[in-house]
């Protein structure tokens, strides 16, 4: 197929032929694995359709920017083609990696393997996997749809490699709601931890380049999540939450005792009144002010952010006593910005323990990188837009998004939207605005000067955002 990155130039002067040619080819590959030739057609189409600036990205709207003179018609292929299709959901990203993969490499290596979840609030209680529980996107508890994801990621770019959502024990056990979501007989309930660990242990064999597998404290906080990576032989960087407990620098807790005479001998650790692990934010307010340091980090090319850290040496403590031997040293980095009465976020770390101070904060910090991603992708390319109920569509959906950004990242040459050549997140981009450079013939791929990548298509007043100044850009026609 031909070259994702083109021989254009970011600034979009680029061949209108290469960039039409590198779009169908990018999509003529991925058909590849659909099963049926019927099938490259809607997802042409579907994949375009993600890309455009409307404002949801459900089928109905898709289906009227995608063939205006047979909306009806097409709507009802994309509904097929998205909620009914049997193809492959993870041979499709498996072929999104393949291709894409190469491109993001091209400026450095992968660096972390990131484990999220994210959230799609729901008003009502009959979409697939939809319970009462904490919804990210709105920071508290609420009816809401969660899926849980592995991307790989550098400094410039991440692309999520598995996706699935959680299914509720209820939704698990009522034979009713599976009957009604067609979820597939082999998909049981899984914590959102295991599915993580499943998804690590699937990108293992798969071979893919490894990274440190960075978490947040909705996972870090799993003791056996993190027993299990590194049984892997995968180093982690969690996150924490403050009330986890450790023994501090040169503690541990009393090894098993042998036993004179009568009596069973010890086989599990010991603790007593002078043998007490402590939380980390009591290990973090007794250390001495010249324990503290303020380091600086990057996130991204523009932007240099600093804060005050400090780190130990320490054993995670969390039912040893359950254990025969102490578990193994590691880092506990600890961030307290200095107009904070208190610290305000922990980590594990089993980094070498020669690690340099700011390169352990610097791979602490890289994950901003899958969060302003999944904003962008939830925000431009319609990730949560998605109407259906059932299983199969959910995850059809969320494939082909990821499918739709993996061309992104391609045609902007392993610069995402978050990346350092762009002067805004995708956010900000054209993707939503009814810009002087949209045009009114047909749809279209504009290049700006910042090479952010905006499909065009003819718009009604209402459609679109507020326009920004924005630089020249060259309009690039694909056919739909």
């Amino acid at each position: 197929m031909p070259s994702l990155s083109g021989s254009g130039d970011r600034n979009g002067r680029g061949s209108c032929q290469e960039s039409e040619a590198r779009f169908a080819g990018y999509v003529e590959a991925l058909g590849a694995v659909l099963g049926h030739a019927d099938r490259q057609q809607p997802m042409h189409d579907y994949c375009l359709g993600l890309l455009m600036p409307i404002e949801r990205k459900s089928v109905e709207p898709m289906a009227a920017v995608a063939a205006p003179a047979q909306v009806a018609a097409k709507h009802q292929s994309l509904l097929h083609f998205v909620g009914n299709a049997p193809w492959s959901d993870a041979a499709m990203l498996d072929k999104v990696r393949e291709l894409v993969l190469p491109v993001i490499e091209r400026s450095g290596p992968i660096e972390a393997w990131i484990i999220d979840d994210t959230g799609f609030p729901k008003k009502g209680r009959h979409s697939v996997g939809v319970t009462r529980q904490y919804c990210g996107q709105l920071g508290k508890q609420d009816n809401c749809q969660v899926a849980v994801t592995l991307s790989l990621a550098n400094r410039d770019a991440s692309l999520p490699v598995a996706y699935r959502l959680y299914l509720p024990e209820d939704w698990a056990k009522d034979q009713g709601l599976r009957r009604k979501a067609k979820i597939p007989e082999e998909i049981a309930f899984q914590t959102k931890p295991e599915i993580a660990l499943q998804q690590i242990k699937a990108a293992r064999a798969a071979g893919l380049p490894e990274g440190v597998v960075l978490m947040d404290a909705g996972y870090g906080n799993d003791t056996e999540l993190r027993t299990a990576i590194t049984a892997l032989g995968i180093s982690y960087v969690a996150g924490i939450v403050a009330t986890t407990t450790v023994w501090p620098p040169g503690g541990a807790p009393l090894l098993p005792q042998t036993r004179s005479g009568r009596g069973r001998p010890q086989t599990r650790l010991q603790r007593d009144s002078e043998h007490q692990p402590i939380s980390v934010k009591a290990l973090a307010l007794s250390l001495p002010k010249e324990a503290w340091q303020t380091v600086v980090w990057r996130e991204g090319s523009a932007e240099r952010l600093s804060s005050r850290f400090a780190r130990q040496r320490v054993r995670p403590a969390h039912r040893d006593a359950k254990l025969s031997q102490p578990r193994a040293e590691e880092w506990l980095l600890i961030e307290w910005p200095e107009h904070e009465t208190e610290p305000t976020k922990y980590w594990f770390a089993t980094l070498s323990e020669d690690i340099a101070f700011d390169r352990l904060v610097d791979i602490a910090k890289l994950r901003w990188r899958i969060e302003r991603d999944y904003q962008e992708l939830k925000q431009e390319l319609g990730l949560g837009d998605y109407e259906g109920r059932g299983w199969r569509g959910f995850h059809h959906h969320a494939t082909l998004c990821i499918a739709a950004y993996g061309f992104l990242i391609a045609e902007r040459g392993a610069l995402p939207p978050s990346g350092p050549a762009f002067a805004a997140p995708l956010a900000e981009s054209y993707l939503y605005r009814r810009s002087r450079h949209i045009l009114v013939s047909g749809p279209g791929i504009l290049l700006g000067r910042h090479g952010l990548l905006t499909v065009s298509a003819p718009l009604s007043p209402a459609s679109g955002t507020q326009r920004h100044e924005s630089p020249p850009a060259t309009s690039i026609p694909i056919r739909p």
